[in-house]
């Protein structure tokens, strides 16, 4: 046990007064633009994680992409609800309790005021045993594409939206030994819904980077282009998407960005390394 420890210790030294920081790029499979953008921000940019959508419409090709790029830590996000207008996606498994009149996951976690009756999942009395058997499905799938798979996380936060769900999601997490949320990281963000706007995003992220403090920390965003196929996904309360996530993508690969992290040695890293150590 301490001669693992010490092993451990050597590979995956934490230095006195260090400043480590895991950026994780969500939503992988929603999209093409999303697939792109995330894969560059990790390649030539700050990311060091990504999130997949099993469900999603472009799963396929963010496996292709993801197996192409072997050095990127992968986590599946597990997803129990759709929330674009125009786009949608279903559920793996055969689960009634989980989706709308047209067999499609529900748009919201809870129903909002601004959103049609009849759009949240909570408010569907989804069944606990139909919520695990569609996670446990998204895992095995993507463990069969990806074994290198490392830590599960909520798309929306449905998967542990009641303590009974977080059970379930910490069941599974044990069962395929895999890291749940952020361990030991402390969540930074914009600082405000739906983020800065996207001509602000670069210097945000600068000042974030230029004011951290020696610890752990976690930065969670959505990568994307500005391109049709993002200017068509959107809800009520969130149009500008495409717009937005571009803005996020130049902030992940700026050059700035990058500066700042070098000058004060701040260590970019994934759920695979701090699941190691």
């Amino acid at each position: 046990m301490r001669i693992g420890l010490l092993l451990c210790l050597a590979l995956f030294p934490r230095q006195e007064g260090e400043i480590r920081l895991l950026v994780r790029a969500d939503d992988l499979g929603a999209a093409q633009a999303i697939n792109a953008a995330s894969i560059k921000s990790c390649t030539e940019g700050i990311a060091r994680s990504v999130e997949i959508i099993v469900p999603g419409p472009w799963f396929p090709e963010a496996v292709r992409l993801l197996k192409e790029n072997p050095g990127i830590d992968v986590g599946v996000h597990l997803c129990l609800t759709s929330e674009w207008e125009n786009v949608k996606w279903r559920p793996l498994t055969h689960a009634p309790s989980l989706v709308d009149k047209d067999g499609y996951f529900y748009p919201m976690v809870r129903q909002r005021k601004d959103f049609p009756p009849g759009t949240g999942f909570l408010d569907a009395k989804p069944k606990a045993e139909e919520v695990e058997q569609e996670l446990r499905a998204q895992i095995e799938k993507v463990r069969e594409h990806l074994p290198r798979v490392s830590h599960l996380s909520a798309h929306m936060g449905a998967a542990t939206s009641t303590p009974e769900f977080r059970a379930i999601t910490q069941k599974l997490a044990a069962e395929f030994k895999l890291t749940l949320e952020s361990p030991g990281a402390k969540g930074i963000g914009w600082g405000r819904k739906f983020e800065k706007p996207e001509t602000e995003k670069e210097a945000a992220l600068v000042e974030i980077l230029s004011k951290l403090q020696p610890g752990t920390w976690m930065f969670v965003e959505h990568p994307a282009f500005d391109v049709a196929e993002m200017r068509a996904m959107g809800h009520v309360g969130y149009t500008n998407v495409a717009q937005d996530r571009e803005g996020v993508t130049r902030a992940f690969t700026s050059e700035k960005v990058k500066a700042v992290i070098r000058d004060r040695k701040i260590r970019l890293v994934s759920y695979a390394d701090l699941k190691k150590e």
